[in-house]
């Protein structure tokens, strides 16, 4: 008897997978596969703008991460530019030291860096601005009650501000209704992803979803289905 169960979301698998070591071999799958497609949308003119990542601790910890990475982008033929790496904001505090020199050799080749989940690892504000980061990207746990709940916008607001004012780009993660989405453009972040944009996907619908998106106000800026918010 064959047995077949419906999607694990990543919640559930990621921590099995990084706790027996197949977090690298699936991590290196992922950024291989990312490199393809990407490579195949830019061959066909259908998509030129970032495609963005995650990294697991391990990966950082026991993988020379930064060569997989140009490897993989040498490998593809793509622009250094095409690829965003994105770690928790808990990674940076745990393993500071390293967590920032690998994401400096990656800014040195050319890819950009971002901060996942942020807001919720409890960094110094005093440290953010020597993080060698481009990118913020607002827990959903601030965005999931705005915009009823006048600490949560206080706190997104403020997080936006500070974000914009060091010089980050700065999106919000999961939006899910309108009401969200017109509240953080009005406070001026700048772009925005969660399943009012698009749920996860595969790359067939992605196009599909590229080709309605492109030509609306909620205009798409990254691959992991990110769209602005101006």
């Amino acid at each position: 008897m064959i047995r077949t169960r419906a999607w694990l979301y990543p919640d559930l698998f990621i921590p099995v997978a990084e706790r027996t070591g197949l977090i690298i071999p699936i991590g290196q799958w992922v950024l291989d596969n990312a490199c393809a497609q990407q490579r195949r949308w830019r061959a066909r003119g259908v998509f030129e703008g970032r495609v963005a990542i995650n990294v697991a601790t391990p990966q950082i910890e026991r993988s020379d991460f930064v060569t997989s990475v140009s490897r993989a982008l040498q490998l593809h033929g793509l622009p250094a530019h095409s690829l965003e790496v994105e770690v928790t904001e808990s990674l940076l505090m745990q393993h500071q030291d390293l967590a920032c020199h690998v994401l400096r050799q990656l800014q040195r080749l050319g890819v950009r860096t971002a901060i996942d989940d942020f807001g919720t690892g409890h960094s110094s504000l005093a440290y953010l601005k020597l993080l060698p980061v481009n990118h913020l990207k607002v827990d959903r746990a601030f965005v999931k009650d705005l915009p009823g709940d006048s600490t949560y916008a206080a706190i997104t607001q403020a997080v936006v501000a500070l974000g914009k004012a060091l010089g980050f780009e700065v999106t919000a993660e999961g939006i899910e209704t309108a009401e969200q989405w017109e509240h953080l453009r009005d406070i001026g972040c700048q772009s925005g992803q969660g399943y009012y944009i698009g749920r996860p996907m595969p790359a067939q619908d992605f196009e599909q979803w590229l080709a309605r998106y492109s030509t609306s106000p909620q205009r798409q800026s990254s691959s992991n289905n990110t769209a602005s918010l101006s």
